[in-house]
């Protein structure tokens, strides 16, 4: 009997639960309002950290920046006082140091108060073949893209928890969610980013903490100047995006609590297809779409002297 009522009730929410995503095709869904909203975002010096940073203070938020780049952050910073009322704190942190986010939490936490909403959205990428990596950067990819998320969480998250109120958003990548050619490292550290944030989302709705939200963050090469040098081979299927847009999709996700953000939605199709057709196939498809050499002209954001 309880093996009946417990399929009795998967068939009945899983009916429900496609109608309900069937509905929120047509009819969007509701914004929740994030003004006096604490958040942090990582790597918010320049790209859509700069950009999200902007969104959330002209929304009312109160935004905490965090990145490497001390000018950068001070530029960000200027962005934001001249365009929104929202208040603007800033702090330089070293994303690939346990201690230093530890510290730098601390800090924010005693000079700001307690985040309700946390962007991961820092990251590296070395761009080479994967026996041409040296050690050190396939360490620095796994320490900023990956080990940093978990070092944020251990910070921030017990007052989500407490309060029973957060959001924790992962900027990942759709390289975290298929293999790509002189990504190695870096489609390693994104697919460990979607695990992670993925567990931690099921881990919540286990503990009863509804109101600790996530949403993952899926996108394909953004012109941020991080991959420039990068295009792709069916621009009109798989474009390079803009980041004003990809900024303004996820700012939309994190208000309406989607779980999950692929950029663009074609991609929903072809990573459902990726799960379904024998491998040979799919690897034609990562061949097709031009994959397998994507990287070959990659220069990557250019060092200041």
């Amino acid at each position: 009997m309880h093996f009946f009522l417990e399929t009795l009730r998967l068939i009945g929410l899983s009916l429900y639960y496609s109608l309900e995503s069937l509905v929120f095709l047509v009819v969007p869904r509701r914004k929740k309002n994030v003004s006096g909203e604490i958040v942090l975002i990582t790597g918010a010096g320049s790209g859509v950290g700069r950009l999200l940073s902007l969104k959330f203070a002209s929304l009312g938020a109160t935004v905490v920046l965090w990145d490497i780049n001390q000018e950068g952050l001070k530029e960000t910073s200027r962005m934001v006082k001249e365009n929104t009322t929202g208040r603007v704190h800033c702090y330089v942190c070293d994303c690939s140091k346990r201690q230093d986010i530890y510290r730098v939490a601390d800090q924010v936490k005693k000079e700001v108060g307690d985040v309700s909403i946390l962007v991961n959205n820092a990251g590296v990428v070395t761009g080479k073949w994967f026996l041409d990596c040296p050690d050190a950067l396939v360490e620095k990819t796994m320490e900023v893209n990956t080990m940093a998320h978990f070092w944020t969480y251990k910070a921030f998250l017990p007052a989500m928890m407490a309060s029973n109120h957060g959001h924790l958003v992962s900027i990942a990548s759709s390289a975290g969610l298929t293999g790509v050619t002189c990504l190695s490292d870096y489609c390693s550290s994104k697919f460990a980013a979607v695990g992670f944030a993925d567990s931690v989302d099921l881990e919540m709705k286990a503990l009863g903490k509804t109101g600790v939200k996530t949403t993952i963050v899926c996108p394909y090469i953004i012109n941020t100047g991080m991959f420039d040098g990068c295009g792709t081979k069916w621009p009109r299927l798989l474009p390079v995006l803009d980041p004003e847009y990809v900024a303004e999709k996820i700012i939309t996700a994190v208000r309406q609590d989607q779980e999950m953000l692929v950029i663009p939605r074609s991609l929903y199709v072809l990573f459902a297809l990726k799960n379904i057709l024998p491998v040979k196939i799919n690897t034609l498809l990562t061949e097709y779409f031009g994959n397998f050499r994507i990287m070959d002209t990659f220069k990557g954001r250019a060092k200041k002297d």
